[in-house]
């Protein structure tokens, strides 16, 4: 079993963990019950993550749910292959980031943009529960607070887990503000009402994506 290196109680980041990079943070938030992850990176690393979460002594059959704090293709490229290795989790969406995954749709999220050559594929999947501000998901006697913070990209999700603010890609990991994107939905007024919610709250911790 390898040594959990957890960022906080109950929370790892799949990257520190790994000690390597597979791409954007990849979060595994966890109870003594079940646990979840919030977005999952790239297709051509999931099996390497899910490996990792089985030598950290996680069992596979208790993820409760594949969590996407938005669609873009570089944290959720890889989220069909995941619901395919992990069946029993619920995969989370926001509703209108449920319609971008569901259609495939490659432009909407990132993974076709022809002014700088980038096309990869980018699997439509089923989302099986979509989630607005508000709403709880619950992991044995912690639960995740959904909170609705679009701007950067339409149907952005943050989540709070106690003092923390799994942000999404409302700040980056350097700390500048997430990037804006008229294209796949970015929305300035809306982008500062977010980071105004966040920049007021008396969460202590921001876990950027």
């Amino acid at each position: 079993m390898l040594t959990r290196r957890e960022l906080f109680p109950n929370v790892i980041e799949m990257n520190y963990q790994a000690r390597r990079r597979f791409g954007c943070c990849v979060y595994l938030v966890f109870s003594e019950s079940d646990w979840a992850l919030v977005d999952i990176g790239y297709e051509d690393t999931v099996q390497e993550i899910i490996d990792l979460i089985r030598d950290m002594d996680f069992p596979l059959a208790n993820c409760r749910y594949l969590i996407a704090t938005h669609a873009d293709a570089d944290h959720v490229q890889g989220l069909k292959r995941a619901a395919e290795l992990l069946p029993g989790a619920e995969t989370v969406a926001h509703p209108h980031a449920k319609k971008i995954l569901e259609e495939g749709d490659r432009i909407a999220s990132y993974a076709e943009i022809p002014a700088q050559n980038i096309s990869i594929d980018m699997p439509a999947l089923t989302i099986g529960r979509t989630v607005v501000d508000g709403d709880v998901l619950t992991l044995g006697d912690h639960h995740l607070d959904v909170w609705d913070t679009p701007g950067h990209a339409t149907g952005q999700l943050s989540f709070r887990f106690g003092n923390l603010l799994l942000s999404g890609d409302n700040i980056f990991r350097d700390g500048c503000v997430g990037g804006i994107d008229a294209h796949h939905g970015s929305d300035i007024p809306e982008f500062i009402k977010s980071l105004k919610r966040i920049q007021s709250s008396d969460v202590e911790w921001l876990l950027p994506s």
